[in-house]
């Protein structure tokens, strides 16, 4: 009766949106999303480690070194660099932190979030347990399903922060809460829409960043457009393969959450992960490219947890094996590529 009355009273919440939210990262896509949070017109917890950061934001209203053209409202803003203080205030918690780091910060938490609802908006899976955020949250921190959700694009922070026309895909098997949070993200610039397939819009968000790896190694070593048409058009058809291995249920993988993320991710000048497949391709080191880019490229790590997944399954995925062997086995982009190109249609 107890526990009936509690769910009573939680969705009569849900449905008047009085629940608080909250943002776990300092980076460009936790910028981005607090800046949207706070457009409109709701009050956010926000952790992020760095001290100094906290204070800049305080005092001059922007992330210093995330997006520092989006103006934020410091005055919706509930800012600290204690994470248990920011969860234990929460109702809804986005996480927006790089998945090689998600674990680290989510053991930092002392308290449990079993009864939070919770929102991925990272692109990868949790290198430690090797489980997309989801499966993470739902087996090591004990998460009902249903309290789990994921956030896609096809969005760039960046391009977040001009205000320029943007869509997002709110995931959730509660189709009440999927919306609340699309609520919650809608403003002006940021149109959204939801989704039941928390499990294959969250795969597509890893997938994409390996494809768009591949584009950046293939405009290094001068392939042209035609060349990147057909790389798109096999991507999204070994994306779908993948993700039906992984998880059937009827999906259009032409919707935006996959097809357009996928398309953003690999051809954007905003993309790190397109960014960092040019920089291998004219012949960087991984670490090289790595330290000159200052920031994550999650298609790094994707690609070694793509592949480590795909032993089970072994779908036909000659894409994200040519994009591993480059980053891991250390071989030739052009050699790699040469064979590649036979493999595509």
């Amino acid at each position: 009766m107890i526990a009936t009355k509690k769910q009573a009273v939680f969705k009569h919440l849900l449905l008047k949106n009085k629940l608080s939210i909250a943002v776990i990262g300092g980076g460009s896509w936790a910028t981005a999303l607090t800046k949207i949070l706070c457009e409109n017109k709701r009050n956010v917890g926000w952790y992020m480690r760095n001290e100094g950061n906290i204070s800049f934001i305080k005092k001059h209203h922007h992330n210093p070194n995330y997006l520092s053209s989006a103006r934020l409202s410091v005055k919706r803003l509930n800012i600290s660099s204690d994470i248990n203080i920011i969860v234990e205030a929460a109702d809804i918690i986005i996480l927006a932190v790089p998945s090689a780091f998600l674990s680290e910060e989510l053991n930092k938490i002392k308290i449990s979030i079993k009864d939070k609802i919770i929102f991925s908006a990272v692109k990868g899976v949790v290198p430690e347990s090797m489980l997309i955020v989801g499966e993470h949250l739902n087996q090591k921190f004990g998460v009902p399903v249903e309290k789990i959700g994921v956030i896609a694009g096809p969005c760039h922070a960046e391009e977040v922060a001009m205000e320029r026309l943007s869509y997002l895909t709110v995931a959730c098997v509660d189709s009440m809460m999927a919306k609340v949070v699309a609520s919650m993200l809608k403003t002006k610039y940021i149109r959204t829409k939801t989704s039941n397939d928390i499990i294959g819009t969250e795969y597509a968000a890893m997938l994409k960043n390996i494809y768009a790896i591949a584009a950046g190694i293939a405009h290094a070593l001068n392939y042209g457009d035609n060349f990147q048409s057909v790389l798109m058009s096999n991507s999204i058809r070994e994306m779908k393969r993948f993700i039906k291995d992984v998880y059937k249920m009827k999906r259009n993988i032409n919707n935006s959450a996959y097809l357009g993320d996928l398309l953003v991710t690999g051809y954007s000048v905003f993309s790190r992960n397109r960014t960092f497949g040019s920089m291998i391709g004219k012949g960087y080191t991984v670490k090289a490219a790595q330290l000159e880019m200052k920031m994550i490229s999650e298609g790094y790590y994707a690609a070694k947890s793509a592949k480590l997944i795909n032993l089970k399954y072994v779908t036909r995925v000659p894409i994200i094996d040519a994009v591993f062997s480059i980053l891991y086995e250390g071989k030739s982009p052009e050699k790699v590529f040469k064979r590649l190109v036979k493999k595509l249609d």
